[in-house]
């Protein structure tokens, strides 16, 4: 548990508006000793009655302005010596961002830029928690059994998710290149009282009270996960206290819904016919079908969903019921798409009346949600890139969205897979839908924040990295294709044939000995079972490390942030050498087993060694044996080295694991002096 964080003067961004008001309310009543600021521009979706609770408090002080004025900025957090930012204020609704997404960038990106450099210039803030978004995760897989964790990475599909993330890069620049103490929370959707009715719970409540039809986009099957109000309040008052500083934490539920059943459920609290009372309507540009978040490292902190959905959903219904009129005429705001409301002029004129908006008409293709992602060339494609086309899985992971990167780079059509890999019918659509060359497996559970989660996890991680697995290369042989599926070498430990520090490694043809963990138990059983299939090649990937460091999947950014870190010589994956390499032994039609790390093996200090060298002179850290690193861990941990020679032969290029480790995430990332 982290230390207790306790803030004196903390400024509340866009607290007028919902979320943001929701946390103020709470923190005044639960605080009196902390003095609280609020800094609110009262846009179309703010409201001063939100904000009610507080404002007879004597350490409540409200202030009109924007954050986008530097100078009002850096006078309130040097006047009221402010030591803590809690910043909300953003424009948030997508269907507006695309109405106006130029706005977004003002008040999203350039907003936040300001609020960052009035940190750096006064040099008093203690703790700056930046509130994003689950959006820009962009769609998280269908097939997904574990959500999006705070590692994964950012790809958003519409401005508003854009804007945010790009916000985020600048929190997380500032944090590492001025030593702000930066949080960001990414949430899931939120409801309840307040709410600005261009959202769809309150849309629907206001729309099902006056007995008009629910209006969904597209077929309404996308997913989205709803926490009350109050939860995320409370969320937000744990994060403060004991959230660390350069950490993401998630805010999410488990609990999922399709946006017609919620449609559905509001009718009935009403007594109206779903059949009747919902209307489909033209759909976005583009729809994400599903977010999902791994909560765990929230809950880790002493949060927990307190609301129930029908609880909630029924507290939100009275409290409209009893303020209809709360956000006075809301006409334009209940429209199917409200993109008006952004436009500079109409603020809060919501009479619908808008031109621009009611003949607008987007021309989208429904039949499938993929998307091809990869630029088109102006010279044109090669060839030999134009006869290739690529579907992956796995594009919430770590290596699947480093594939897509790739796939960009060079020109090669892609797709990333929407179907669940056990659900064979969609596996199938996928295939008829893309009609790929080859399919690239880096879907699968690897466990959240590490493989402890698959010991009591088991039936999700059989799921997943078994039966998915072994459907994914059913389906392809049946289609002649090549399936490249990244496997894990953490499958076998040092023995008697191959001692440590011996230089014999484990070859493909050796049978795994290592059974320590579940996790490693399923994948050395998937991949027995799958030399039975003719189109597969096995990459046997090991303590993946990329030039990324700020990525805490990364072997590195994992050791340098452990208390104690074990010292023992493993081989590893380069992954900015070795992922190009897979690409290529896909159009080399290479099949069968390979133990896809570089040659030789480093051990954990000698990692840390050349960290301190090359990018923190001042770095330490405190080795323990394997028996004291039991006692922390829930399943034992695979050390081994494996002989790379197979691929060396294939790539003569490949480099040692040490020469690759400098080339490609040292040497990049060295830090030099003035």
């Amino acid at each position: 548990m982290a230390t207790t964080y306790k803030p004196k003067n903390i400024l509340i961004t866009g607290a007028a508006g919902f979320i943001a008001s929701h946390v103020c309310n709470r923190l005044i009543q639960n605080y009196p000793e902390y003095n609280i600021v609020v800094l609110d521009k009262l846009d179309y979706c703010s409201n001063l009655k939100n904000l009610l609770p507080s404002r007879s408090s004597p350490n409540f002080k409200f202030i009109k302005g924007d954050i986008g004025s530097a100078d009002l900025v850096n006078f309130i957090l040097l006047t009221e010596s402010i030591d803590t930012i809690m910043h909300f204020a953003a424009q948030t609704h997508v269907d507006n961002s695309f109405g106006n997404s130029f706005e977004f960038t003002k008040n999203n990106v350039y907003g936040t830029h300001v609020l960052l450099e009035a940190c750096k210039v006064t040099g008093q803030i203690r703790r700056f928690i930046h509130v994003s978004t689950d959006e820009v995760y962009g769609e998280t897989e269908e097939d997904a059994v574990v959500g999006n964790h705070e590692a994964s990475q950012l790809l958003p599909t519409n401005p508003y998710s854009a804007t945010k993330a790009g916000a985020e890069m600048l929190v997380m620049a500032y944090g590492r290149s001025y030593g702000l103490p930066v949080i960001t929370t990414r949430g899931n959707n939120v409801y309840g009282p307040n709410q600005f009715p261009e959202k769809l719970i309150p849309k629907f409540i206001l729309l099902a009270m006056k007995g008009k039809p629910l209006p969904i986009h597209g077929d309404g099957s996308n997913v989205r996960s709803y926490l009350y109000c109050e939860d995320v309040a409370e969320a937000f008052e744990v994060i403060l206290h004991r959230g660390e500083v350069g950490h993401v934490y998630n805010i999410g539920t488990k609990r999922e819904r399709r946006v017609i059943d919620v449609a559905k459920e509001i009718c009935l609290l009403f007594s109206l016919d779903p059949d009747t009372h919902i209307k489909f309507v033209e759909n976005r540009p583009f729809n994400d079908q599903r977010y999902f978040l791994d909560d765990e490292k929230l809950k880790n902190l002493g949060w927990s969903e307190r609301t129930t959905w029908e609880e909630g959903l029924k507290k939100t219904m009275e409290w409209y019921i009893k303020n209809p009129d709360w956000w006075g005429d809301v006409s334009g705001a209940l429209l199917p798409h409200p993109r008006m409301l952004m436009v500079p002029g109409i603020e809060r004129q919501f009479d619908g009346s808008d031109a621009r908006d009611s003949n607008s008409t987007f021309t989208i293709d429904n039949s499938s949600h993929s998307q091809l992602v990869f630029p088109a060339s102006r010279n044109g494609l090669s060839a030999q890139k134009s006869s290739l086309k690529f579907l992956i899985y796995g594009r919430t992971g770590w290596i699947g969205g480093l594939l897509g990167k790739i796939c960009e780079k060079q020109e090669i059509p892609f797709e990333y897979g929407r179907g669940r890999l056990e659900d064979r019918s969609q596996l199938l659509a996928d295939i008829q839908s893309v009609k790929p060359t080859h399919v690239f497996n880096a879907a699968g559970v690897t466990g959240r924040p590490n493989v402890d989660w698959c010991e009591s996890h088991k039936p999700e991680t059989i799921r997943a990295n078994v039966v998915g697995t072994l459907t994914l290369a059913d389906v392809c042989r049946a289609h002649g294709l090549l399936l490249m599926n990244y496997a894990t070498g953490c499958i076998f430990e040092y023995d008697e044939a191959h001692p440590i520090r011996s230089g014999i490694g484990f070859k493909e043809e050796d049978k795994p000995n290592f059974i320590g963990s579940f996790y490693s138990k399923t994948k050395a059983m998937v991949e027995e079972l799958l030399k039975e299939y003719d189109n597969v090649c096995t990459l046997r990937v090991r303590m993946p490390i990329s030039s990324d460091l700020s990525n805490p999947r990364n072997f590195i950014t994992k050791i340098t942030r452990y208390s104690k870190v074990v010292d023992i010589p493993n081989s590893m994956t380069v992954l900015d050498e070795l992922l190009p390499i897979s690409i290529e032994m896909a159009k080399r039609n290479c099949r069968g087993i390979w133990n896809f790390t570089n040659t030789g093996v480093v051990s954990h200090n000698e990692i840390l060694e050349m960290y301190k060298k090359y990018i923190d002179p001042s770095f330490q850290w405190v080795n323990f044996t394997l028996d004291e690193q039991a006692k922390v861990i829930v399943a034992p941990r695979s050390n081994n080295e494996m002989d790379a020679s197979k691929l060396k032969k294939e790539f003569p290029e490949l480099l040692s694991i040490k020469d690759s480790l400098i080339k490609y995430v040292f040497q990049p990332n060295k830090k030099t002096s003035a």
